[in-house]
């Protein structure tokens, strides 16, 4: 019984399912993935774009480390050995230029100068000397390799021009890796005689490990035809062809970027001087972002969290304002509709009020004609029927008050809408209220009880806001009794200032959630049935006339509504 409808039904949506509603849902939802979408890009752009900075500069700072590491690393190996073939070099041609040559014919002197080599420098395993011919005349160490012909060999004939020659790493007659290092001495003769000694291969391995190798994944030698020299962790065996190309010539040091197997390596090589020998070092940085997400693990965290918030407060406030649009859509489209309502009614008002004063006329004119009849009946005392003639005029003009009691009371309500003063009797108005309805209670079988003490003081009111105010109450408790029920109506004085007057039915009541917002316009609980207007404007006609109003319900024991009437009217009915 709630906005002029009937109590105890939820207010809840219709659920009948209409392309036009289906429209409007299809509608709210793609505004609310648009409101997501934007909403979101525009919050955590700058997140992500923050996270690629930070990844980007990362990167680079990282692969500018790494050059610079790996750069070091091979500068101070490639220091090192060549300093260490130098030194070899240098203690041979000592040995070749200080020693006469019929000393180094000697064998037992030349394993002397072997011995002292290995002492003194290390990495020697033999010592041979070799004429002019390409034999080897002389040979100390742990081979037979005395009479061996070099005549051939390639080095041979490069220490005959440049006079030293560095060998790559190969295996030889001895079958194990190694590399040998040659020198030549002219004799006052004209002729030449060469000394050859061998290096333990070993000798390159362990440099380049006693250097740092915090830069380098992967650090080994190659010669020029890309034969490893060195063993290499993933790029190759000892004497075997390296995965990778030989790097392009260059007297610096260089870092480069090399493509491998889908993958991308930093490569830093050198050409090692007076030796076939480039060395090489590698180190793979595709896993900068794996580095890069265990350094920055809070970030990471930092970020995790941010992008979930920003998320949850996205759908959220999208879901919020998306709801509350439709909800205001809603209630304008409402409201529109009860505004044509409203006009609806006050044309059909002001129809019935026409329709009321035309028949008022000719009403008046059966009533005028109906009492001559009645005149000239009674004179007309030889009138064969004249009884019966006068019960029917009577009745005719019974009929006659009836309808025009009906016509004068609908006039009542419409006559006029501003406010006056006057005494009214609370018992009669009421009655005349429930007269409208008194149809629909014969049909429906419905109890109406009064409760008028004898002693009820009149009202100095507006009789058309009365009438208006209960009118809407009886009215909603017919809606809210079933076939059979009851309605009362009493009034009694409060005090001295105010009469109650309370309209009590039997029906179905109002739910506890329902009954804190029956007030409140365009709240109804009757679906497209209602508009949701009815006591919205009883309680404000109420407060206008300076009264109270109120309600006393329970779901399955019916509702009373309390209207408390000023006797004395207020000053002003704005």
């Amino acid at each position: 019984m709630n906005g002029a409808e009937s109590n105890g039904i939820p207010n809840g949506e219709m659920t009948t399912s209409t392309p036009g509603l289906q429209r409007e849902s299809t509608r709210y939802r793609k505004l609310w993935r648009y409101s997501v979408l934007l909403t979101s890009i525009v919050a955590l752009m700058p997140l992500i774009v923050m996270m690629g900075v930070n990844n980007l500069q990362y990167r680079r700072t990282t692969q500018s480390e790494m050059r610079y590491d790996l750069s070091r690393m091979v500068s101070d190996t490639k220091r090192s050995l060549e300093f260490v073939i130098r030194e070899r070099v240098s203690a041979l041609q000592l040995v070749i230029s200080d020693n006469n040559t019929s000393d180094l014919r000697d064998d037992e002197a030349l394993a002397r100068v072997l011995k002292h080599l290995k002492a003194s420098f290390g990495g020697f395993v033999d010592l041979g000397l070799i004429d002019d011919d390409g034999l080897q005349r002389h040979y100390v160490g742990p081979y037979n390799l005395k009479g061996t012909n070099y005549s051939e060999e390639v080095w041979f004939h490069e220490v005959m021009l440049r006079g030293v020659n560095v060998s790559n790493v190969f295996l030889g007659h001895r079958h194990f890796p190694h590399f040998v290092i040659s020198v030549k001495r002219e004799l006052e003769s004209g002729q030449f005689v060469i000394l050859r000694g061998t290096i333990d291969m070993e000798m390159l391995t362990y440099q380049i490990a006693i250097r740092n190798r915090q830069g380098a994944d992967d650090a080994f030698v190659v010669d020029h035809d890309g034969i490893l020299q060195t063993q290499s962790q993933s790029h190759g065996d000892l004497l075997d062809p390296c995965s990778l190309p030989v790097p392009p010539f260059s007297p610096e040091i260089e870092v480069i970027d090399q493509p491998h197997n889908g993958g991308h390596l930093l490569v830093g090589y050198s050409y090692i001087e007076q030796s076939p020998f480039i060395l090489m070092a590698v180190r793979t940085y595709d896993d900068h972002f794996t580095d890069w997400l265990r350094a920055h693990s809070d970030l990471i965290g930092f970020f995790v969290g941010s992008v979930i918030l920003i998320i949850i407060v996205v759908f959220w406030s999208s879901s919020f304002l998306v709801r509350q649009i439709r909800a205001s859509d809603e209630r304008r489209a409402k409201m529109l509709h009860n505004i044509e309502y409203t006009n609806k009614m006050a044309t059909i008002g002001r129809l019935a009020a026409s329709v009321a004063h035309e028949i008022n006329n000719p009403l008046a004119i059966i009533n005028e004609k109906a009492g001559l009849l009645k005149d000239l009946a009674e004179h007309a005392e030889d009138h064969p029927y004249r009884d019966k003639s006068i019960a029917s005029v009577d009745s005719i003009i019974q009929s006659v008050e009836r309808c025009s009691a009906v016509t004068h009371r609908l006039l009542g309500f419409t006559r006029r809408m501003e406010p006056g003063h006057e005494m009214i009797d609370l018992r009669i108005l009421l009655q005349e209220v429930v007269g409208f309805l008194g149809k629909e209670a014969a049909h429906r079988n419905i109890e109406i009880q009064y409760h008028f003490p004898d002693d009820l003081p009149t009202v100095e009111c507006d009789r058309g806001w009365l009438q208006q105010i209960f009118l809407n109450l009886v009215n909603n408790a017919f809606g809210a009794v079933e076939r059979g029920g009851q309605i009362a109506l009493s009034v009694e004085r409060q005090n001295h200032a105010y009469v109650a007057v309370r309209v009590r039915d039997s029906g179905s009541g109002i739910s506890e959630e329902n009954l804190q917002h029956i007030f409140e316009p365009f709240f109804s609980t009757k679906g497209q049935f209602g508009t949701g207007l009815g006591l919205s404007i009883t309680y404000g006609l109420v407060q206008k006339l300076g009264g109270e109003i109120k309600v006393e319900s329970r779901e399955g024991e019916g509702s009373t509504f309390v209207v408390l009437i000023p006797i004395k009217a207020v000053a002003t009915m704005e």
